[in-house]
């Protein structure tokens, strides 16, 4: 990753903030194959509560990203990374559309959760999917290997 740390997620407002940081990538083996990985950062900030979670995403993660932001928009409540081992980020709208509900939980290494409400600006959702595009730009989607055999 040539340039540097990029907000995947970013939600702020009103003193309170959750943030996914990509902050680099790395080769991890997978048994017999190695796989091209984000390494990122959760990153909660409120008055109250301060702390960041490492999180290593995975090509599919991203496209689960752009999955749960489509559902999101058309209003829906989101669960990312529930059957990954690692933090799980769940999102849902107050009944005013005017607020976020975001909720962090780590279920492997800390045993927290964490609920923070954020602001929904109108602009978010536009930020959010650019936001993607900016992290697929600089870790492309996997390709499968071609086959060779007739």
């Amino acid at each position: 990753m040539s340039q540097g740390p990029i907000d995947l997620v970013h939600l702020a407002g009103e003193g309170n903030s959750v943030v996914l940081r990509i902050t680099g990538s790395r080769t991890r083996r997978r048994g017999e194959r190695t796989v091209d990985v984000l390494t990122s950062e959760f990153v909660v900030d409120t008055p109250f509560v301060r702390g960041t979670l490492a999180a290593s995403l995975f090509p599919a993660d991203l496209a689960e990203w752009q999955e749960c932001l489509d559902a999101l928009d058309a209003g829906a409540a989101i669960t990312w990374r529930d059957a990954a081992r690692g933090p799980t980020l769940s999102i849902e709208r107050d009944e005013s559309d005017e607020r976020l509900r975001v909720t962090l939980r780590d279920d492997v290494s800390t045993l927290t959760t964490v609920t923070v409400t954020v602001p929904l600006a109108d602009s978010w959702f536009d930020d959010a999917y650019d936001r993607l595009e900016q992290v697929r730009n600089i870790f492309p989607p996997a390709t499968p290997p071609v086959s060779s055999d007739p």
